[in-house]
């Protein structure tokens, strides 16, 4: 008999795409679909890497329309009922209306993790248009657990079915992971369930998911073959595997799974994803993936190694809409250089 039950959110289609560039095709989309509608995974979550609306110059242009990509996806599925990532100041709520209009039966609202305020307006619409709504404080590394205790809830107080920790710089080790998911459990109700999302920087994407689920998370993200940014998600057939190892429950038919990897998403991979030196050193330094190229450009500019830049961000606990001090950073190692 199992230990313990959980129910697996496949992010392919959407964190998938950061290592895509975003390029998934309609058809593409469809296939991947229509084969993860055989594993037994309980959502499918589809849109741009950076959620609704995040088709732009700035975080990447499409391939295909946000209404035609979702289309594609909820048309191909039977089963699975489908989600969409939304991102306050990216999405808006008539990207969510039109998500609806293409089938979407939940959405994800993500901030980072001390802003869950700006969330209330998205999950309290989401909820009246009669949405699965998930909670998501991204970079949940930098927080310590009593104040995530606190974020997590004010969006189960907005309406929220699920509070996610995120750890979107895979900076994680275990015994953080076991004490803020056990921290946000102990204060959550009842009827909100807490999930976690891992990446595979430090190599411990599913050690760390196992953790999370043995300290009360009972919603785990995870994508086929590990597809994502940086050095990508659990990966949903390894973790699979392991949870039957370990009297872990997922529902998921693993050869479905193991099929659906190697199949469909393998060879529609731009390349491996693979622990290479950047992915590694996001984890390391515990900071966003889009400040890479950014602190390359400066490391450049400064003649200072990028991946100090990275180390130093991470220490300075800068988030996103701070790029401005990557280039203080590196100016500042070189002063210190000389």
């Amino acid at each position: 008999m199992a230990k313990y039950k959980v129910e697996l959110t496949d992010v392919t289609l959407r964190d998938g795409m950061h290592a895509v560039k975003h390029q998934f095709s309609t058809e593409d989309a469809a296939a991947i679909a229509a084969a993860l509608d055989k594993t037994g995974v309980t959502l499918i979550e589809a849109t741009h890497g950076d959620g609704l609306g995040g088709s732009s110059l700035q975080y990447g242009l499409a391939k295909e329309s946000e209404e035609d990509y979702l289309r594609a996806v909820c048309g191909a599925v039977k089963h699975t009922k489908v989600a969409a990532l939304l991102l306050p100041g990216i999405g808006t709520l008539t990207h969510l209306r039109a998500a609806v209009e293409c089938g979407i039966g939940a959405v994800r609202v993500a901030t980072h993790s001390t802003e869950a305020d700006i969330s209330e307006q998205h999950i309290t619409a989401a909820r009246k248009m009669g949405l699965e709504t998930v909670g998501f404080l991204m970079m949940s590394h930098m927080t310590p657990a009593s104040t995530l205790q606190e974020e997590a809830k004010k969006m189960a107080s907005y309406g929220a079915n699920a509070v996610y920790i995120v750890d979107s710089a895979g900076a994680m080790m275990m015994d953080e992971v076991r004490e803020k998911v056990s921290a946000i459990r102990g204060a959550m109700p009842n009827d909100v369930q807490v999930g976690f999302h891992a990446h595979n920087n430090l190599g411990v994407s599913i050690a760390n998911s196992i953790a999370a689920v043995e300290e009360g998370a009972v919603r785990i993200d995870a994508s086929l073959a590990g597809l994502g940014a940086g050095a990508g998600n659990t990966p949903l057939e390894v973790f699979a595997a392991a949870c039957e190892k370990v009297g872990i429950e997922t529902g998921i038919h693993l050869y479905n799974a193991m099929d659906a990897a190697e199949d469909e998403v393998r060879p529609r991979m731009m390349k491996p994803i693979a622990t290479d030196r950047l992915s590694l050193t996001l984890g390391y330094a515990g900071v966003y993936s889009s400040f890479l190229h950014h602190a390359f450009r400066a490391g450049e500019q400064f003649a200072v190694e990028p991946r100090d830049v990275l180390v130093e961000l991470g220490q300075r606990k800068v988030v996103g809409g701070q790029e401005d001090m990557i280039v203080d950073v590196a100016y500042e190692l070189a002063q210190k250089a000389e």
